[in-house]
């Protein structure tokens, strides 16, 4: 369930009470008259089935309370009460298959910012694939692999075409754009100094990496595993299932791709390097693409269970 902290002007309170007492699923609702102080006014707390919730954030929203008060949201990892069992049973649909929109686009906006952090990460992830092509050591690969923070741009990408927010897009795009070309330049200079310290070679690079040549030779399965690890970290991301996210990181080479690009170009082999960025720019449009779709079929699911939709006052 959900946990509802909303700060009401005194105007509002009873409508916003009405609204919460006729909607089916909510439970523990509790008016705290004249508690806030910044803003000035009630507040109101209840808890919601997830079910629910994100239809009523809308309309707490329509009543203009995010604007003229706060709606403060927290998951309640464990509750002991009869009255929230029997709110979960009245709710629509599946815990899991609830898609909390304006949570969602808010995480997405947060991973999807350029920052020096943000930065640092694609660049360090970018370096540690690097050494993974050159030994061919897969090791090395899945944990560049895993603390490649990419995903939160693509995510972000997903989310703004289907809720259609362009400024999301903009800040997502920048950051996934700027993020692999920073990261691409960056180890570009790093394996040009690994070359001068004699721990890069050339002969290393064209040698036969039975473990990591994929990364610059793309085929069918990239683009079909690319479009999985989409649809997977979607899913993991709107049911807050984050431990999914791990296996998404490291089931797509878009990180190594980037560090193989820059290794070859540091060497000047134009080979290697447009097979690593078709490899990249390979998996980017799976992710996106299933990533859109997938949101879409939530969107649509949400719309035909919403007909079951039924307010019904409570006792």
């Amino acid at each position: 369930m959900l946990h509802l902290r909303i700060i009401v002007p005194p105007e509002n309170t009873t409508a916003t009470v009405k609204l919460i007492e006729s909607t089916v699923g909510t439970a523990h609702l509790v008016v705290l008259p004249g508690a806030a102080r910044d803003p000035a006014g009630d507040v109101v707390m209840c808890d919601v089935a997830r079910e629910a919730g994100d239809e009523l954030l809308n309309e707490l929203r329509e009543l203009k309370i995010d604007q003229d008060g706060a709606i403060a949201v927290e998951n309640i990892d464990f509750a002991l009460s009869r009255r929230a069992d029997a709110a979960e049973k009245e709710a629509p649909g599946e815990p899991a298959d609830a898609v909390i929109w304006q949570q969602l686009t808010d995480a997405t906006h947060e991973e999807s910012t350029l920052s020096v952090t943000y930065s640092a990460f694609m660049i360090l992830a970018t370096m540690i694939a690097a050494c993974g092509v050159v030994l061919d050591n897969a090791i090395l690969i899945v944990g560049a692999m895993a603390v490649g923070p990419e995903f939160g741009p693509l995510a972000g990408v997903c989310t703004a075409v289907v809720q259609r927010a362009p400024k999301l897009a903009a800040r997502s795009l920048i950051a996934l754009l700027v993020g692999f070309a920073a990261a691409i330049a960056a180890t570009t200079v790093f394996s040009l100094g690994m070359d001068a310290l004699g721990l890069f070679s050339m002969e290393r690079l064209d040698a036969d990496r039975p473990n990591t040549s994929f990364i610059w030779q793309p085929d069918p399965f990239s683009f079909v595993v690319a479009l999985l690890a989409g649809a997977a970290g979607m899913l993991s991301l709107t049911s807050s299932k984050s431990g999914a996210l791990v296996g998404v990181a490291i089931s797509v080479t878009t990180v190594p791709a980037g560090a193989n690009a820059a290794v070859a170009l540091s060497y000047g082999q134009l080979g290697q390097m447009w097979g690593s960025v078709e490899q990249l720019l390979l998996n980017l449009l799976g992710i996106i693409l299933a990533g859109v779709l997938t949101l879409y079929c939530q969107k649509l699911l949400w719309r035909t269970q919403r007909g079951q939709w039924r307010r019904t006052p409570k006792a």
